[in-house]
């Protein structure tokens, strides 16, 4: 029996967590692992199920029918998340995004997301409480997401051209739906709202501009995203990438725009500013200008594993010290050594070598 023929499900390894001491330190609220990069962001994956298929993340050809989802019982509640998210802020998480799969087909959503408003950072501030989506279920619950605390939504959405979008998200869903999806995100208080556009050579360069026009002067911030190599099933090639400095290139000659400094260390986005204030774009390049150096994120899988790469092939077990009976001080250090032995640089070190590395799907980790 091949890969192939397993479910995506069942072939994602475990690293062993490591030993902590009988009665190990309490989180001092920094910490860093090997390169000297700080634990700043939690993404936390809800669900590895998604109502699109999108071609560069889920592709019909594995995530077809037959596809074997986890079962219910397998995912974490929404207590166990909310539990180990503090032990993250305890250890510097300042942020926390929720991601998938598409997170807002995880039933009572709006539930986890009050409980993880609550969280505060060791100073006494709120942590930063985002979501990403495709934007699709958007129109109708934006309003009770920010009623439960959320701050700020990220909307994947590839093209303004009807066809080509429908065509891409390979379940034949409409442009105009996700539009409504943001102006309901604006609306209900969720601003400025990011707007993700993935650029895959061939296929929708050619949304390039429309989505600049469209998107300045709207007070939201598009960002342009390399078509990258996550996972295995997505059929990943380096001439379908299309680097962000051409991106950069196409919008600069119709639109002047000039290098604005990032908001915080750490962030993935580039960013560029219109020369005539008409507000700013992102370029995030993990192929063509890898960002490892500064990299903040954790990944905390929908049953539980603990990742700290995007690309990586096997993450940690957390949810067996949740339901084992692990107390809180013993999760906290394990999350700590983790994160202390961390040396991930995969976008750095991206070559033939790499090729054949087994990697978690988008799908499962997000983005």
């Amino acid at each position: 029996m091949t890969d192939r023929d397993v479910p995506l499900a069942e072939q994602r390894y475990a690293a062993p967590v490591p030993e902590v001491p009988a009665r190990p330190d309490a989180p001092t609220g920094h910490l860093l692992d090997r390169r000297a990069r700080r634990l700043h962001d939690l993404r936390i994956s809800v669900t590895d199920r998604c109502n699109f298929r999108c071609t560069y993340c889920m592709p019909k050809s594995v995530f077809g029918a037959d596809y074997a989802f986890l079962p219910h019982a397998s995912l974490l509640s929404f207590e166990e998340i909310a539990r180990v998210a503090r032990l993250f802020v305890a250890h510097g998480v300042e942020k926390i995004r929720l991601t998938g799969g598409e997170p807002l087909v995880r039933r009572d959503v709006e539930r986890l997301i009050g409980m993880l408003a609550q969280i505060a950072t060791p100073s006494g501030a709120p942590v930063d409480l985002t979501l990403t989506t495709n934007g699709s279920l958007l129109a109708r619950k934006a309003r009770a997401l920010r009623d439960a605390g959320l701050q700020r939504v990220t909307v994947s959405l590839d093209a303004l051209d009807d066809t080509v979008f429908r065509a891409m998200n390979d379940v034949g869903f409409p442009v105009a739906d996700v539009l409504a999806g943001i102006d309901a995100a604006a609306e209900a208080g969720l601003r400025p709202v990011k707007v993700n556009m993935v650029v895959k050579r061939g296929v929708n360069e050619d949304q390039i501009l429309p989505m600049a026009e469209r998107f300045r002067h709207s007070g939201h911030i598009l960002r342009f995203i390399e078509f990258m190599d996550v996972g295995t099933s997505n059929g990943w090639r380096l001439d379908d990438v299309v680097p962000s400095g051409e991106v950069a290139r196409r919008i600069g000659e119709r639109f002047p725009i000039a290098p604005a400094e990032p908001n915080y260390h750490g962030e993935v986005a580039e960013r560029w500013r219109y020369l005539d204030g008409a507000g700013e774009i992102g370029l995030i390049s993990s192929v063509t200008q890898p960002f490892c150096g500064g990299c903040t994120r954790a990944r905390l899988s929908t049953e539980g594993k603990l990742y700290t790469c995007l690309f990586a092939g096997s993450g940690y077990d957390l949810r067996a010290l949740l339901r084992g009976g692990r107390d809180d001080a013993h999760i906290a250090a394990a999350i700590g050594a983790i994160w202390r032995a961390r040396d991930d640089r995969y976008s750095e070190l991206r070559s033939a070598d790499t090729a054949g590395l087994r990697r978690i799907e988008m799908s499962y980790i997000g983005g």
